[in-house]
């Protein structure tokens, strides 16, 4: 199941204008496709190191948990909202420079409770993360 281009472009445009939040706007954290089954961003190494230079592992994460939470958004549907009550972030090597792309799939998407796999690598394709989410899904209130 895939959104046709022209939805995926408006889906794009709204996540770049309300989008992924203030700490992925503050990470630099882009979206660059957003569907069902595949939500995609980028983020720089540059500006989210820890003191030894290398890609902090909490940015991961939050590349990670937004990644999952867009996907769980789209799962979900309007009027409805999802929250991560899981996020479990297993770092293979360190980056220095350059961006990272991490890639979110299903592992499964219910009702109530959806759970996402989060790969993050690096420029050459090296696997630096591997991730899973599991969002929690609830009607959204009405104020």
């Amino acid at each position: 199941m895939s959104q046709s281009n022209e939805g995926d472009s408006a889906l794009l445009r709204d996540l770049a204008g309300a989008g992924a939040g203030a700490l992925a706007e503050r990470m630099q954290i882009v979206v660059t496709e957003a569907g069902p089954g595949r939500v995609v961003a980028t983020m720089p190494v540059e500006g989210n190191t820890q003191p030894y230079g290398l890609l902090h592992g909490g940015a991961s994460a939050v590349l990670a948990e937004s990644l999952g939470s867009i996907a769980g958004l789209i799962h979900a549907g309007p009027g409805r909202m999802v929250v991560g009550v899981d996020l479990s972030c297993t770092h293979h090597r360190g980056a220095r420079s350059g961006l990272v792309t991490g890639v979110s799939t299903p592992l499964h998407e219910g009702q109530t409770v959806a759970t996402y796999s989060i790969t993050i690598t690096d420029d050459g394709g090296h696997l630096l993360c591997t991730a899973r989410l599991t969002c929690l899904i609830r009607k959204l209130s009405a104020g």
